[in-house]
């Protein structure tokens, strides 16, 4: 069963979408949303044996990137680079069209076979739009009927096809072992249109939906995953339970739900400005702004941001709801919300991330004590 997750230590992803190992994702996301610096980091720190990465259609210059940049990478688990359990499917936007239909086939194909062998891979398909394209191209040269926006009539079941070979099995043999294939696969909606053709296959065929969002990318919060329109139907808060923390799921549930609250209040307050706020609803936004900016923004290019172990990624959260708590307290006693910024041990959340992975639970309940002090003297 799909009940282990595929961490990848990107903090949006694991603690609120997280991708069952053996399970499906799509990355549907408009031009400049971080789709490829979001795939490639799951190439670099993603939990997996081996990591196949299709680069079907993508600019040759991200793929020399990869090939200059992964060799001078050690992989965490084994100290030896990053190229050795890697394996890149080239086939660049200036090469021929049915060789970009064959080079998802060549990694799937390539996966299944590290797969039947014991090991967990991961398949990174960069991005299946070119794929879809490609379909397009040889359907119209056969003179097939077109379907919608011109694409093949079986897009769908060649989608499914493809996703479907995903999977966690028990191998074949005497020796018992188990393998698993995840596939990931971006999307690159034209103009960020999500209700083209290939989107909604994806949509309906994958497990988890992440999908990148033109503004965030704009406001500069990478990854650009938008909260409010992505999911995970993989049931793996037994999974977190029992590795990482017990109180992991309720943890989670009350970050989506005060996410999904600021929102709302966000709305009012761009019509009424933040004056019409109740405290405690002005506390709401100022969580939701520390979830967002602390916890949730995460740099691909920092040496110890770029990969957040799961027991830090419950720390930093630990910290943010007792901080709420703390802020809500405070508010109910009298204090007026504005005076909450003047409070330094909520600047110095902004430093969790920099926390060494070892030393996350002591830091995280000096900081817990250290705003509960502050607010308690207001």
């Amino acid at each position: 069963g799909l009940d282990a997750p595929f961490v990848t230590g990107q903090r949006a992803i694991d603690t609120l979408f997280p991708l069952a190992k053996g399970g499906t994702a799509t990355i549907p996301g408009g031009f400049g949303t971080g789709k490829t610096v979001l795939e490639q980091s799951l190439a670099k720190w993603g939990h997996a044996d081996v990591i196949v990465y299709v680069a079907c259609g993508e600019r040759g210059n991200e793929l020399t990137e990869m090939l200059d940049e992964f060799p001078q990478h050690t992989d965490p688990p084994t100290g030896s680079a990053l190229m050795e359990r890697t394996i890149l499917v080239a086939n660049t936007s200036n090469m021929p069209v049915a060789a970009r239909e064959a080079s998802i086939y060549t990694g799937i194909t390539i996966a299944e076979y590290f797969r039947d062998q014991g090991y967990d891979v991961a398949l990174l398909a960069d991005s299946t739009s070119r794929w879809g394209e490609a379909l397009r191209e040889v359907s119209s040269r056969l003179e097939e009927m077109p379907a919608e926006e011109g694409y093949p009539a079986y897009l769908g079941t060649r989608l499914a096809e493809f996703y479907e070979r995903a999977g966690a099995v028990v191998c074949l043999g005497s020796d018992a072992r188990t393998g698993s294939v995840s596939i990931v696969g971006a999307v690159s909606p034209a103009g960020g249109d999500f209700s083209e053709p290939i989107t909604q296959h994806s949509l309906r065929l994958a497990g988890t939906f992440w999908g990148l969002d033109t503004t965030l990318a704009r406001q500069r919060h990478f990854p650009a995953i938008n909260w409010s329109r992505s999911y995970t139907l993989y049931e793996l808060d037994g999974w977190f339970e029992r590795e990482v923390a017990p109180d992991w799921p309720a943890q989670r549930g009350w970050a989506l739900d005060l996410l999904q609250r600021e929102t709302s209040l966000l709305e009012i307050v761009q019509l009424l400005g933040a004056d019409s706020l109740a405290p405690a609803e002005r506390v709401v936004l100022e969580t939701g702004r520390l979830l967002r900016e602390d916890f949730l923004q995460q740099s691909a290019f920092d040496d110890v941001d770029a990969y957040c172990a799961l027991g830090k990624q419950h720390a930093m959260l630990r910290v943010v709801r007792a901080t709420h708590e703390a802020m809500s307290t405070a508010v109910a006693r009298g204090v007026p919300p504005d005076s909450l910024a003047t409070v330094t041990a909520l600047r110095e959340l902004a430093r969790m991330r920099s926390w060494p992975e070892a030393e996350a639970d002591e830091r995280a309940q000096a900081a817990i004590e250290r705003v509960q002090s502050e607010l308690e003297a207001l």
